[in-house]
Formats: structure tokens, C-alpha cells, sequence
């Protein structure tokens, strides 16, 4: 039997780290059960379970490889036993791979870029709707997908493959966001930009927000929290008429 309580509960994909991670605490914070998806780690999804329980709320980690539609399936029933309802997806996991031109990028990168950016968040999203919808017998929701100043800037000799993938879940926001509306469905969009993070290290060069932070208006680089912060604003009801909106982290850049 699951956990059924008054307690909104939300769902973060790839929660054990950085941005999911920030986003999985901070939610506990204010109120909500979480569910989180981790890919590799367990030690870690398990330490952010941990914060969060002591934090008074419930709590469970699900291993879940986002580009696989068998293993979203999974999760999300894992959800309707654990809690029996949803109020938030937060599209967090995400894929980064070693610093490149696009002629030494390999077609296996480039599939598995965009399925995990590009079709993980649509693949959750599906099955989001199918819980929180109006014509489904829901009571609505909010979906946040965690996109990349990447997408306007597209990341040349470095990651255009990660931009484009970022970029195509722009334009799914905006798509379902008019989809969903009135199903009592928020969908919108955070774009962070240069942001301390572990995924710097996946590219290849981890101090890389400390090479670019003069490059921003404000002269640093951000902090996961800041961009858990706006994630939340945008599921919580303060943004009750705001969807397919874009809301950039990004110190001005």
C-alpha cells in the first residue's frame, strides 16, 4: 500500500544530483513527497532520500534509465503505488558528453542525446498527463522542463549536439503547454545557464563554469539552489497563470 496523503507530491527525473537534487530538497522543504529518478547512482539518490526524510516528508528513489518507455512505465507506477497521485513533474535528467566538434560526434551520442533530453521528458510527460488531466479523471498539475541556455546559443565546438536536443524540448514546451491547458495542465520551461554542477565533468572540463564566469553579466557562476528556486515557482500556485513560458537562470547571459 502506498503512502495517500494531503501532501502534494512531486516527481524529479535524474533527482540525484545537481539540479535534481537541489529541486528534490527544496520541494521537500516546502511541503511535497518526492519521487525521484536516478540513472547510475543509487549511494546518491539514496543520500538525497535521506535529507528528505529528515526534512519530515516522505521519500523514495526510483532507478529509471529516462530513454527507455519500459522503464518510465515503471516509475510512474511506482508513483501511483507509493503516493496514488501527482501534482509535479520536474524534466530534469539529462545527458552531456565530451567536448566536440559535430564532425567527431558519433551517431550513438547523437541518439542517445536526444533520447534521453528530447524524447525522456516527452516519454514522462505522456504518462504525466495521463494522471493529472481533466479528461482523465485528474486534478491537473504543473510539468517543468529543465532546459539550457544552449538552446539559444547552441554550444559550437563544444556540444551542438546537447543545444539541438535542448532546443527540440523548447519547442515540445511550447507545443504542449497549448495541448494541455485547459486540462488544468501548466507546462513551462527553466533555462539555466553556466551553473556549478557535476555535468561539467561528463564534458570534459569541470572547472568550466570558472572559465566562463566573466563572460556573465552578474560575474559569477549559479548555484543548483537558484535554479531549484525557479523550477518551484513555476510548479507552485504564485504562478497559477503562467504556461509555455520560458524562465531563464542565467546571470544575464
Amino acid at each position: 500500500m502506498g503512502l495517500a496523503s494531503d501532501y502534494p507530491v512531486i516527481v524529479v527525473t535524474g533527482g540525484s544530483r545537481g539540479i535534481g537534487a537541489a529541486t528534490a530538497r527544496l520541494a521537500a522543504v516546502q511541503g511535497y513527497n518526492v519521487i525521484l529518478s536516478y540513472a547510475e547512482s543509487e549511494s546518491a539518490a539514496l543520500a538525497v532520500v535521506a535529507e528528505i526524510e529528515a526534512a519530515g516528508r516522505h521519500a523514495f528513489a526510483v532507478q529509471a534509465d529516462c530513454a527507455d518507455p519500459k522503464q518510465i512505465t515503471g516509475l510512474f507506477e511506482q508513483v501511483d503505488q507509493r503516493f496514488g497521485r501527482i501534482d509535479v513533474l520536474v524534466n530534469n535528467a539529462g545527458v552531456l558528453f565530451q567536448q566536440s566538434r559535430l564532425e567527431n560526434v558519433g551517431f550513438e551520442r547523437m541518439q542517445r542525446t536526444f533520447a534521453v533530453n528530447t524524447l525522456g521528458p516527452m516519454l514522462c510527460s505522456q504518462q504525466a498527463v495521463k494522471r493529472m488531466a481533466y479528461c482523465h479523471g485528474g486534478q491537473g498539475g504543473s510539468i517543468v522542463n529543465v532546459s539550457s541556455i544552449a538552446a539559444k546559443l547552441g554550444s559550437p565546438n563544444e556540444y551542438v549536439d546537447y543545444a539541438a536536443s535542448k532546443g527540440a524540448l523548447e519547442t515540445f514546451t511550447t507545443g504542449f503547454a497549448k495541448e494541455v491547458a485547459r486540462e488544468g495542465i501548466r507546462v513551462n520551461c527553466v533555462r539555466p545557464g553556466h551553473i556549478y554542477t557535476e555535468m561539467h565533468a561528463s564534458g570534459g572540463e569541470p572547472d568550466r563554469v570558472d572559465r566562463l564566469k566573466d563572460s556573465i553579466p552578474m560575474g559569477r557562476g549559479g548555484q543548483a539552489e537558484e535554479v531549484a528556486r525557479a523550477i518551484l515557482w513555476l510548479a507552485s500556485s504564485e504562478a497559477s497563470f503562467v504556461t509555455g513560458a520560458f524562465l531563464d537562470t542565467t546571470g544575464g547571459k
